[in-house]
Order: C-alpha cells, then sequence, then structure tokens
C-alpha cells in the first residue's frame, strides 16, 4: 500500500455567522472530500503540543509524527534546509519575512504580496549594506526569506508579523529571554540588540529602493521592512525511511520553503512544480499531476497547498471558500480518480485553523479523514470540524495519526 497526504494549510476554521454559523468546510462545496470521509475513517488531530506556538513548523513536522521536545528549532533552520544553506553548529538561522509596514502599524506580514523575482532584488540590496562576516540574508520564495547570524543565541523572543496585524510595531520589536543561556558566542540580549538594529536599518534602506519608490507613487503597499522570527539551531531529524520501513522513498510538493525544509530533512525528495505560489493562484493542476506521478514510484507523497491559510491571514472569508474548494476539486479529485482502483491511502486534512475572523493560527485540533480501498468506515459522512468528531479514531496527538496512516498496509 502507498500512502499520499494532501494538506490544505490553515484550512479548518470557526463558525461564521453569515455562512448560517457553519464553518467554511462545512459550507463549501467539496464532494471529493466528503466522498472520501464516507468511504473512509476519521478523526480529530492535535498537531500542536502543549507549549508550542500554533506554526505550520510545528504543526506540518508533528502530522510527519515528530516529537517536538526533540526536533523544535523554528522555522529557520528549516527553510535553511529547504533552500540549501549548510548550517555551521554556531549558526543561528532565523525566517525574515519582507512585510509592509504603515503609520507605524504592521499592515500585512506578506509585503504586499511580494513576488520573489523582486524580492531576490531587495536581499542583494540588503546583503549589499547590511551583511557582515556575522551576518547574511539568503533569498526564500515571495516574502519568506532567511537570516543566518553566526554565533547568534537562539533564546530570544520575536513576534511572528502574521500574528499582529494592525498592530504598532515598536512593541513588538525583540527581546531577551528571562535567564537566557549563553550557549552560542553571543549572549541572547546582544543577539535581540543586533536584530533590532537590522529591523531599523532595512526600514531607512527599504524605503529608499527604487521598486518601493515607484511603488509609493502608485499608491501601492510597500516592502519596506525586515522582519526576523522563529530563530533556531541546525536540528536534528531522523529520515520516515527509517521510523517506517515501508517508505523506501518519498516526497513533498510544496511552494513554501518551510515545508521543503521539513520535507528535505524527514528524507523526502522536493518536487518542483511550475506555477506553484503559495497563494490563491497557484498550479493546483500542476500538483495533482506531480502527485499522481510520483505515485508511480514513491511509496509516500506529502503535498502541502497553502493558498487557505494565506487568505485566513488576509480575513478573506469569500477567498478562502473558493481555496478550500479549488483544493476539493483540483487536486483531491484528480488524485482519487487517478488512484482509486490502486493500492494507495488518501489522508486528507490541514496543519492548523487560521480563521478569518482571527487572521492567525489557533491551536485547536482539526479534522482528518484516512480512505483506503476496502476499509472499515465509520458513521462520518462529511469532512468537516463538527463532523469528524465523531470519527472512530476519536482524538489523536503527537504520532498516533501517521502511525495510523502506516498500519494500512
Amino acid at each position: 500500500m502507498k500512502h499520499i497526504i494532501i494538506l490544505g494549510d490553515g484550512m479548518a476554521d470557526w463558525p461564521v455567522e453569515s455562512l448560517g454559523n457553519k464553518t467554511l468546510l462545512q459550507y463549501a462545496n467539496t464532494p471529493y472530500m466528503d466522498k472520501l470521509a464516507k468511504m473512509g475513517r476519521c478523526g480529530m488531530l492535535k498537531t500542536v503540543q502543549d507549549g508550542f506556538h500554533p506554526g505550520s513548523e510545528v504543526a506540518n513536522s508533528s502530522i510527519l509524527g515528530y516529537d517536538q521536545n526533540e526536533v523544535y528549532e523554528g522555522r529557520g533552520p528549516l527553510e535553511a534546509a529547504s533552500i540549501g544553506v549548510d548550517l555551521a553548529p554556531e549558526d543561528m538561522a532565523i525566517r525574515c519575512n519582507i512585510i509592509t509596514l504603515e503609520d507605524g502599524k504592521i499592515v500585512t506580514h506578506n509585503g504586499g504580496n511580494l513576488q520573489t523575482e523582486d524580492a531576490a532584488v531587495l536581499i542583494d540590496y540588503l546583503n549589499e549594506h547590511l551583511a557582515t562576516d556575522r551576518v547574511k540574508f539568503y533569498c526564500g520564495v515571495q516574502y519568506r526569506h532567511l537570516l543566518v547570524i553566526k554565533g547568534g543565541n537562539k533564546h530570544v523572543i520575536c513576534q511572528p508579523p502574521h500574528d499582529h496585524p494592525g498592530e504598532a510595531w515598536r512593541p513588538l520589536l525583540v527581546t531577551s529571554e528571562a535567564n537566557a543561556p549563553k550557549d552560542n558566542e553571543l549572549t541572547a540580549q546582544e543577539t535581540a540588540d543586533l536584530l533590532n538594529d537590522l529591523i531599523l536599518r532595512s526600514q531607512e534602506l527599504l524605503a529608499k529602493h527604487p521598486y518601493n519608490v515607484e511603488k509609493a507613487k502608485r499608491g501601492e503597499r510597500q516592502a519596506n521592512s525586515i522582519w526576523p522570527w522563529a530563530g533556531g539551531y541546525r536540528p536534528h531529524m531522523v529520515p520516515l525511511t527509517k521510523t517506517f520501513p515501508q517508505i523506501k522513498r518519498g516526497s513533498v510538493i510544496t511552494a513554501v520553503d518551510l515545508i521543503r525544509g521539513i520535507g528535505t530533512l524527514a528524507g523526502l525528495r522536493v518536487i518542483d512544480v511550475p506555477g506553484a505560489t503559495g497563494l490563491w493562484d497557484t498550479n493546483y493542476e500542476g500538483k495533482a499531476q506531480a502527485a499522481i506521478k510520483a505515485l508511480e514510484t514513491d511509496d509516500f507523497v506529502y503535498v502541502h497547498v497553502e493558498a487557505s491559510d494565506e487568505a485566513g491571514h488576509d480575513g478573506d472569508l469569500e477567498l478562502k471558500l473558493k481555496t478550500i474548494e479549488d483544493l476539493d476539486s483540483r487536486i483531491v479529485g484528480p488524485v482519487y480518480e487517478a488512484v482509486k482502483d490502486q493500492e494507495v491511502a488518501i489522508a486528507v486534512l490541514p496543519d492548523h485553523p487560521t480563521p478569518v475572523a482571527h487572521r492567525t493560527h489557533t491551536n485547536e485540533p482539526i479534522p482528518f479523514l484516512i480512505y483506503a480501498p476496502g476499509m472499515e468506515t465509520d458513521e462520518v459522512e462529511t469532512f468537516d470540524e463538527v463532523a469528524c468528531k465523531k470519527g472512530s479514531y476519536g482524538l489523536l496527538e503527537k504520532d498516533e495519526f501517521i502511525k495510523e496512516l502506516m498500519k494500512i498496509e
């Protein structure tokens, strides 16, 4: 039996009054997810271990069975793995957004939907003026980038920009943890001071860059500040091929550096899909066909789609509904139709909720379905947060979900 996980990032949500107090999954037209829920078995999954922030790095690696107490080092090191940055033991890697500030507030975490080709120019510009023997920026995808600090101390408190839309940015600057250990060359306070200095200097530089000058003339959102967060050292993750002997070869399909990094460290090959953007306009059909092709040679495929999460962060109800329906009709449906006569187990789930009313991640358990040909079913007939609570898997946590999936042979 081969296995595929199709993940709609941030797809889960809260009941919405304008939708008749239904969640978006309840309201959306998702015939294929409902069909698989009815033909398979469902449950709820706690993807965020106690004491951890409900970030996608925590939720996605938890879905794959990794104990956060053993592997968690923040997003930075995962994204370093994704873009091929080989971290030395003394390196601290930290995620570095390029964001939009206006009137002293964080307007958006994505730099006004900054595109990679424009971001690459800005990252080169920042390196030209800010890079030193200690500090270097690396270009990622769209607004998601990487900052590496040699000798940096990871024990700093950074605020994820997507958690604070519309809030004043100055009170959100980096601070050091209380009683932080000095486990690297710099102290935590020295690292916090360095990061804050880079933030302030980036604002002066980016405001002068022709890209933002032209944006300002057109009255458009500018990519006018870096915002570092979620730093850590090089993590140690056991490849899935060693944990699950039935996985001899696996792959990950995503437009997001973070997930590419998790996949790389989990021993999965990364499949690039042209036109995969991480937004609502991503190449759904390309991802579906890449997954179908991968199943010809691979035992395990992890398909990650970011679109619903971005719509949730934007608070865009209609767009998030569209992304959910697109996932169903343009990925879940084609994959199922292609493999329905084969020995393939299919799991569908989000990683965490990103409620449109809240505009950031929450840590409630998420619904999941697992379908395989001939498996015993339960009473669930639709795929959503309410129906799946009645599923026969009950509430799972830690590595219980991946173990249940991999039991299907």
